[in-house]
């Protein structure tokens, strides 16, 4: 049995279920969020427990994910699921398990997601650089996944400073996000350029890599959600005129990143119903239907409680409306596949997607 650290997204996928719909423009029936945030814990430990003893029981699992050049990528996975449950807790948990314990364990989340999540977005693409070969077509939505974890810092961290000690500290808390938020904001940017070219030069592979095109969606939904969240946390924290700017920001940042959202979304939709009338199969991959969408629908609704407007409120319900049902789809087939064996046996190489345009090369199935 191989466990990688894909098995993460179950956990980023679920958790984004609890957050969007507690920071809905609109009210929802707390069963939604109250299940998704039980859920995301309990997938969570489990797979705290159980990844590392199967690491330890086959250490050449570690080494084997360490040289490949897709499957590293997913080491950016549980430092973001860490801290999902993190911001889950914070908002659905803490009615449930009280304050004094619910902020506790979402600063030790925080904490230790932001670690893992800057070595992370160090240590992977360094290898990839220096020790990976990667083919000339080989750019895909994967490579976010060790940049991004920053700017989910930086959004859930927003969320923590009220809690913490007025004054320099607050503050310094503060500006760390900032800097998280840019760090991930300048190498997201880069790598979404590479996915653009490659798909314009070399088209979609067809195969279940097609899925973390979704991804994309991440850093520019979390982006928003950071900016948002960082304005309002900016306002009780740094004195004006510096806290009304940084509030300001986040609409003079969150819309144009929206509008690139509503563009990508399409792009990536129409690429997925491609892939599915080629017979795309299923894999662990397709968790990319549910956290970066979620992360749009958390932005979107940061977006309508800055400029109080009905367009941002209703897509936001729509954008969740499109999560609840791409969640059930995907956590479905994630438990036929798991209880048929189909997940737990993966190959021991991740397999080269070719990418193909109409008229070429035939994509795999």
């Amino acid at each position: 049995m191989l466990l990688g650290p894909n098995w993460f997204a179950s956990v980023m996928g679920t958790g984004i279920v609890a957050v969007a719909g507690a920071t809905l423009p609109v009210g929802i029936p707390s069963v939604l969020t109250t299940v998704a945030w039980a859920l995301a814990v309990l997938l969570l430990v489990s797979l705290l427990i159980f990844l590392p003893l199967n690491w330890a029981k086959n250490p050449q699992n570690m080494r084997a994910i360490a040289n490949d050049a897709i499957a590293i990528q997913f080491f950016g996975a549980p430092p973001m699921a860490l801290m999902t449950v993190a911001s889950a807790t914070l908002l659905v948990g803490q009615q449930y398990i009280g304050e004094t314990v619910a902020v506790p364990v979402a600063w030790v989340l925080w904490g230790v997601g932001t670690v893992l999540g800057l070595i992370t977005a160090v240590a992977v693409p360094y290898r990839l650089f220096t020790r990976l070969d990667v083919r000339h077509d080989g750019a895909f939505g994967g490579w976010l996944m060790p940049v991004v974890p920053p700017m989910v810092s930086a959004a859930v961290g927003a969320l923590l400073i009220p809690y913490a000690a007025e004054g320099e500290v607050r503050e310094t808390l503060l500006m760390l996000c900032y800097a998280f938020f840019g760090m991930s904001l300048m190498t997201s940017l880069i790598i979404i350029t590479l996915i653009w070219s490659r798909l314009a030069h070399f088209g979609s592979s067809g195969s279940a890599r097609v899925p973390t095109l979704w991804v994309v969606l991440g850093p520019v939904g979390q982006s928003i959600t950071a900016a948002g969240a960082l304005g309002t946390a900016a306002l009780d924290t740094v004195p004006p005129p510096l806290s009304t700017a940084l509030d300001a920001f986040a609409v003079v940042f969150g819309v144009p990143m929206w509008g690139f959202m509503l563009l990508w979304m399409p792009i990536a939709a129409a690429l997925t119903v491609r892939a599915h009338n080629r017979n795309m199969g299923f894999a662990l991959t397709w968790w990319s239907f549910t956290f970066p969408v979620g992360t749009c629908v958390t932005g979107t609704s940061q977006l309508a409680k800055h400029t109080d407007l009905t367009l941002f409120r209703w897509f936001a319900v729509i954008l969740y409306g499109g999560l609840l049902l791409a969640w059930v789809v995907v956590a479905v087939r994630t438990l036929r596949q798991s209880l048929q064996g189909n997940l737990l046996t993966p190959p021991a190489a991740s397999p080269h997607a070719v990418a193909a345009k109409e008229g070429g090369q035939s994509p795999p199935a």
